[in-house]
């Protein structure tokens, strides 16, 4: 099963103190965005990669070009961002991803491409290791059960008609969701398929993440 993935790269990084795009951030001598890419490049099920960024920067901090790498412009918002990957899309399924997240596994990528040979969606997931309370007004309201809590991640799989349509559903209602799978749960009925993932593959959003 071929599928493209969207690789969402157009934000700022205002968390890492750059001054620039944190994607663009020089990883043991290879951006942190061209990290990303190369695991997609080197699974042989991947036939599209679109990478939804500014494409001056693109071109300044990167050379890598390929038949099956699309440059898209981002949105305002993420969700603006990942439909405009989703526009360019040719596959029947698509994968988003973080640009900033370089330690996903092939191993990650090939358990998600499995569930979808049966399934609508699918998202990697490992489970919460800390205990989770819910606090308002600055008190603790609440102890969540732990075992039933999971740490979303990316890729996130999904049909891809599936999610242009609950994508076109929430820019109707100005909904703004706080990952894909957030906009499938709430604009239709689809099971999503639950993909243990790995602890490694983390998003770098602040300096500590890359020590």
């Amino acid at each position: 099963m071929k599928y493209s993935v969207i690789i969402v790269a157009a934000g700022r990084g205002s968390r890492m103190n750059l001054g620039y795009n944190k994607v663009y951030y020089p990883l043991n001598g290879i951006t942190i965005l061209e990290q990303t890419m190369k695991k997609f490049e080197n699974d042989p099920l991947c036939n599209q990669i679109i990478v939804v960024t500014e494409g001056e920067d693109y071109k300044t901090h990167t050379n890598r070009y390929s038949g099956k790498i699309v440059i898209v412009k981002g949105g305002e918002t993420r969700q603006e961002s990942v439909y405009n990957g989703l526009c360019a899309a040719k596959e029947e399924v698509v994968f988003v991803h973080d640009g900033a997240r370089p330690f996903v596994t092939i191993e990650s990528l090939k358990k998600l491409t499995q569930a979808m040979e049966n399934n609508e969606a699918a998202l990697l997931m490992v489970p919460c290791k800390d205990t989770i309370k819910v606090v308002e007004n600055g008190v603790i309201a609440k102890t969540l059960d732990r075992a039933k809590l999971m740490h979303a991640q990316t890729p996130q799989a999904f049909k891809t008609k599936l999610l242009i349509e609950c994508y076109q559903k929430a820019f109707k209602d100005k909904f703004l969701g706080t990952d894909d799978a957030s906009l499938v749960e709430k604009y239709s009925d689809v099971k999503i398929a639950v993909v243990e993932g790995d602890y490694k593959n983390i998003k770098i959003t602040t300096p500590e993440d890359i020590e």
